[in-house]
């Protein structure tokens, strides 16, 4: 009788405290530098939601490779709802496709809480570069093999570029870096040539010309850059990869703990404000519930594994 006294009480006081949620400040952490699209996109949304939740969101950086850190010590953080990871494609995509013993199962692991949105990319090029089209940048490589340089802040720019350059039939030389703002730095001053970038990273230096933007790999135009054609009018149809946030907790996170984490930043995802400072950033919410994103995470990644497979990556 005492053991089921004791449960029953475990039991209340359990509820008791996910019904609180949140009586002390949540830890976001997010896989990239500060400064990075992902980085803005998680700040405005911390914001807003710290204001209607009463609590502090934190965002904690934690960068490095390809996101995974961050992810891997969020997937052992308590399942309490106040350690959380905006997770992008790189750990939850591509980190998983790529290599043979991930740190971490990007389905077992996390609980999906909801969608965020998606990125605009763009291919850039310095202005040294004398290609102004993607097919005069597809001609300038194949005549000089091995000597185009390009940069990487993370895995959505190291997959899409191996997967652009074997779709080209071109041979480009990969510089990596830890996050978006060093490659654009150096992007900027020309010791790499081209990169795959989000707009949130790029868009001011693209507009005082010190870089070139060819393309965008969404389905349609920016509304930033909308004399930028599409990867697809460009003459790459089949190029197709999807840059993607969504928020995640570790796995077995209480159900009301999840459902108000959704609809805090669902509601914050609906504000004017809000919206308008994605827009900014080109970047497209996708707030869904967690059972869509679950699906999504998936889908992606069989998705990725088919194009690494087509661009002749293997799993390291």
């Amino acid at each position: 009788m005492k053991q089921v006294l004791w449960g029953l009480a475990f039991l209340w006081i359990s509820f008791a405290a996910h019904a609180q949620y949140p009586n002390k400040p949540v830890r976001v952490v997010v896989p990239f530098p500060a400064g990075s699209s992902t980085d803005i996109v998680t700040r405005v949304l911390a914001n807003s939601v710290s204001q209607s939740i009463g609590q502090q969101l934190v965002v904690d950086n934690k960068a490095g490779a390809d996101g995974a850190i961050a992810a891997a010590e969020v997937a052992k953080a308590a399942p309490d709802g106040y350690t959380l990871l905006m997770a992008t494609n790189s750990p939850m995509s591509a980190v998983p496709a790529m290599k043979k013993s991930p740190p971490y199962d990007p389905v077992a692991d996390f609980t999906p809480i909801t969608g965020i949105g998606r990125y605009t990319f763009f291919i850039l090029v310095h202005p040294s570069v004398p290609a102004k089209t993607l097919a005069e940048l597809i001609d300038h490589a194949r005549a000089n093999p091995g000597k185009l340089n390009y940069a990487t802040g993370n895995t959505t720019s190291i997959v899409s570029t191996a997967y652009f350059a074997s779709l080209a039939g071109i041979q480009l030389v990969h510089v990596p870096y830890k996050g978006e703002p060093q490659a654009v730095t150096d992007l900027v001053a020309g010791r790499v040539q081209l990169m795959f970038c989000s707009s949130s990273t790029s868009i001011a230096q693209i507009r005082d010309g010190r870089l070139r933007a060819l393309v965008t790999t969404l389905g349609k135009r920016s509304h930033m850059l909308p004399e930028v054609p599409t990867i697809a009018e460009a003459g790459m149809p089949q190029f197709s990869i999807t840059s993607w946030a969504g928020l995640f907790g570790p796995a077995r996170m209480p159900r009301e703990v999840v459902e108000r984490l959704n609809k805090e930043f669902g509601a914050a995802m609906a504000r004017a404000e809000v919206r308008a400072a994605m827009e900014k950033q080109a970047f497209a919410l996708t707030p869904s519930s967690p059972e869509q994103l679950a699906a999504f995470v998936k889908e992606q990644m069989e998705s990725y594994r088919r194009i690494l497979r087509a661009a002749g990556v293997e799993p390291e």
